[in-house]
């Protein structure tokens, strides 16, 4: 958020109803929030303070942001507890929409609803489209000269902004260079994915591959298949070796 200019800071209405739940509490309950663009990957929810059932308790710390300008901290008190430092607000921002709105840290409520439906990680961004597609387009994934897995039943993923993915039945995978691994993730389009390790010619690479086992009903056609991490292994679509693209996790 340090790059951030005075009036950069997007904001867009949501026609969603969006609730929000801390100690088993109601903290929020609105059907006109805001979109607010804080990063350039994906939008946070700002809430309106007539909205709020929870007490918002200032803690006596405040954030500076150059497009948002000062921010007050605040406790969220409820009947089941306290989350501490869970929201902001910014009375006297220079963006005038914001101040009589109120954001709460995601991870910091226990639940989040759009509508009567869950959400997960971040508010969804509005312009960001997930395709699943079959393929009879042969893949094959390749570390250090080893193939890894070869295809030609991949369901294509392609997600907004980034590089194609490509999920592999499991059935044509080398099962024995994988590894167990304790990493998951959490996608708010997806859901959760767990992951291997992969191990060839004495070296391990971590967390190379990775799995949907009960994905969000908009991802489902990836549940059970694997897909590898194309910035760090060598991808052949139809026999021609892939550019490794250039993403956050190159």
């Amino acid at each position: 958020m340090g790059n951030e200019q005075r009036g950069r800071v997007r904001v867009e209405n949501s026609a969603k109803r969006v609730r929000a739940y801390s100690g088993g509490e109601l903290v929020a309950d609105t059907t006109s929030p805001r979109l607010v663009w804080e990063i350039p990957h994906y939008p946070a929810y700002y809430l309106p303070l007539s909205s709020v059932r929870a007490e918002l308790k200032p803690s006596g710390e405040t954030r500076h942001s150059p497009s948002r300008g000062d921010g007050v901290v605040h406790d969220v008190v409820t009947a089941g507890g306290t989350a501490e430092k869970a929201a902001l607000t910014y009375p006297d921002s220079p963006i005038e929409e914001l101040r009589d709105l109120v954001r709460f840290e995601f991870a910091a409520m226990d639940e989040w609803l759009e509508e009567d439906e869950p959400i997960y990680v971040h508010p969804r961004d509005p312009y960001k489209r997930v395709d699943v597609l079959s393929s009879s387009r042969h893949v094959r994934v390749a570390v250090d000269g080893v193939t890894l897995a070869a295809s030609s039943q991949p369901r294509i993923l392609f997600e907004t902004s980034l590089p194609p993915r490509y999920y592999l039945p499991l059935s044509d995978i080398r099962f024995d260079l994988l590894r167990p691994s304790a990493t998951e993730t959490r996608c708010p389009y997806k859901g959760t994915a767990t992951y291997w390790s992969v191990e060839v010619n004495g070296k391990r690479y971590d967390d190379l591959v990775w799995i949907y086992r009960s994905p969000l009903p908009e991802s489902q056609k990836i549940a059970g298949m694997a897909c590898f991490l194309s910035e760090k292994v060598d991808l052949f679509l139809d026999g021609e070796l892939q550019d490794r693209p250039e993403t956050p996790w190159s």
